[in-house]
């Protein structure tokens, strides 16, 4: 019999071990961050005392939510499980939810159609590149942002990510071993970009800016950062200039996700976002 539960947080652990064997990259602190981001939201199938099924179920507030970490162990794909435990999950954050709250995610290509009868809608492809940090510093000095005073911060994720998650953005922009950088033009802050170390090389996310000119600038501080390691850009297709940024400093793509949206599709500037900030939390 398989029962369907809230996952520990040792659990995170093994689904982020086994998002590591997927080829996702997770970074080093993830799980940490992530479960003090929403410590119900990790929820896992369960048979016989064995984990055989993970997935992430946060809600942001009820206004909105996000599905991820969905992974069936792999000796046991092809049998049902995955799908019906990812229908109770979908089922399970939208009782976490207002009535008719927003819940994205961004799902592999080949599991679209299936996504698609779950009441999702598609809206647009997020891009994994990957290139190497090279030193390049530009005439724009940013600054650190925890030196900004937060609530500047998080007022610019808001308008970005469409809605608050103060409680992830205080540990997300404070990123052991990387760097959270932001651009201020006179008072106000036009652009900002978090680099994380991951198991392989450093990951960029968000990449948030105003105009293109502040994006490429903020790129190459974080770049310079991972001078001379693996370097990843997870890249909305549906932003031009974020396609434009990652060919002009050789970013190659090796992965994607669709992004699907349950219920509301929320109304984002994604002509300003030039990196997501995960695939698993949004």
């Amino acid at each position: 019999m398989i029962t369907y539960r809230q996952a520990t947080r040792a659990e995170l652990n093994l689904a982020v071990e086994w998002a590591a064997q997927e080829g996702w990259n997770p970074g080093q602190r993830d799980a940490e961050i992530f479960y003090e981001t929403d410590p119900e939201g990790f929820v896992c199938a369960e048979r016989e005392g064995e984990i055989i099924a993970t997935g992430s179920v946060v809600a942001y507030g009820k206004a909105f939510g996000f599905m991820g970490f969905f992974i069936v162990r792999p000796d046991l794909r092809g049998q049902g499980i995955g799908r019906d435990f990812w229908i109770w999950r979908r089922d399970f954050l939208r009782n976490r939810l207002a009535a008719g709250a927003a819940i994205g995610m961004d799902g592999v290509f080949e599991m679209q159609p299936f996504y698609s009868k779950g009441g999702f809608q598609f809206t647009h492809r997020n891009l994994r590149m990957e290139g190497r940090g090279q030193s390049a510093p530009t005439s724009e000095q940013p600054q650190e942002l925890k030196d900004l005073p937060f609530e500047k911060v998080a007022t610019f994720d808001q308008k970005h990510f469409g809605f608050p998650r103060e409680s992830f953005l205080k540990k997300w922009t404070q990123p052991a071993g990387g760097q959270a950088l932001g651009i201020l033009n006179g008072a106000e802050l036009t652009g900002m970009g978090v680099i994380r170390p991951c198991l392989n090389g450093y990951k960029i996310g968000p990449l948030f800016a105003e105009d293109a000119r502040t994006a490429d600038h903020l790129f190459q501080h974080l770049s310079s950062f991972a001078k001379e390691h693996p370097l990843y850009l997870d890249i909305p297709e549906n932003n031009p200039e974020a396609c434009a940024l990652a060919k002009r400093h050789q970013l190659k793509e090796v992965f994607g996700c669709a992004r699907m949206y349950h219920s509301a599709i929320p109304e984002l500037p994604w002509n300003n976002i030039y990196g997501i900030t995960t695939f698993e939390l949004g």
